[in-house]
């Protein structure tokens, strides 16, 4: 199955590309990046196809004629609201993706229809607060707007994946690309991992299972019709909150 994927240079994109090389049954991988991924270059893995991309507001045919075939997308391009502004944040949290679920709607046909996952983050909220988060409201507004796509077009399964605590350090396939944290940073994430690890295991994310798990999500594997304790509908869109995924990858079983 041929699988495109964003964000292939950060944290949850890394163990979503990990997993797809892993994958026999993934047989094309389409990277759209701004600039080369360093961990797709070293797999020199035939299936590979990193497209320079550099502007994820349009998409002309010259793109995507490279993506043809294409039966699912993982979502994973995303930024910390810390680190750009409010403007910038909104473009590309919520523009880029919409932009781009707009005109994947080209690789969906009768009887195919196309995987849009859109990776989003604990704490998003389709029903913000007066208090909420910039991160909560615009991911939440992202979600909406692609459960209306869904409604619109019944070929675009659109759905959303809500990860907490990410945590790679026991990834070791993607530990020497992954973007490295500021050093207070760096030096607080095993106090602030291990607790949760520990005590609140339905937060955590670890990368190596998450990136399977999204992977499998963009096959269609994981066909949702009906919300559970977890996991909410819009319509037909599902929304996965971390607990969720973990337990329909297995991860509670083990």
């Amino acid at each position: 199955m041929h699988l495109i994927l964003t964000g292939a240079t950060g944290l949850v994109g890394s163990g979503v590309l990990d997993a797809m090389i892993k994958m026999k049954d993934v047989t094309k991988i389409s990277i759209l990046s701004r600039r080369p991924v360093p961990m797709a270059e070293d797999a020199k893995d035939p299936r590979i196809n990193v497209i320079i991309h550099k502007d994820f507001a349009k998409y002309d045919s010259a793109v995507l004629d490279q993506l043809k075939g294409a039966r699912g997308c993982v979502w994973a391009l995303g930024i910390s609201q810390t680190q750009v502004s409010k403007e910038d944040y909104v473009k590309i949290t919520k523009d880029y993706a919409l932009a781009a679920s707009q005109a994947f709607q080209e690789l969906a046909h009768e009887n195919e229809p196309f995987n849009f996952v859109y990776v989003s983050g604990g704490g998003a909220s389709t029903e913000p607060g007066r208090f909420s988060a910039l991160y909560s409201r615009v991911k939440g507004e992202t979600e909406i707007a692609l459960a209306a796509l869904r409604k619109q077009n019944t070929l675009m399964h659109t759905s959303s994946v809500r990860p907490a605590a990410v945590d790679g350090t026991a990834h070791d396939a993607i530990k020497k690309y992954i973007p490295s944290p500021p050093v207070a940073y760096r030096m607080l994430i095993p106090l602030l991992l291990t607790p949760i690890r520990v005590g609140l295991p339905s937060m955590h994310a670890p990368t190596l299972e998450l990136g399977r798990f999204l992977t499998e999500m963009a096959m269609g594997k994981y066909p949702i019709a009906s919300p559970t304790r977890d996991i909410s509908m819009i319509g037909e869109f599902p929304i996965l909150e971390n607990a969720a995924w973990r337990q329909l990858s297995g991860m509670y079983r083990k």
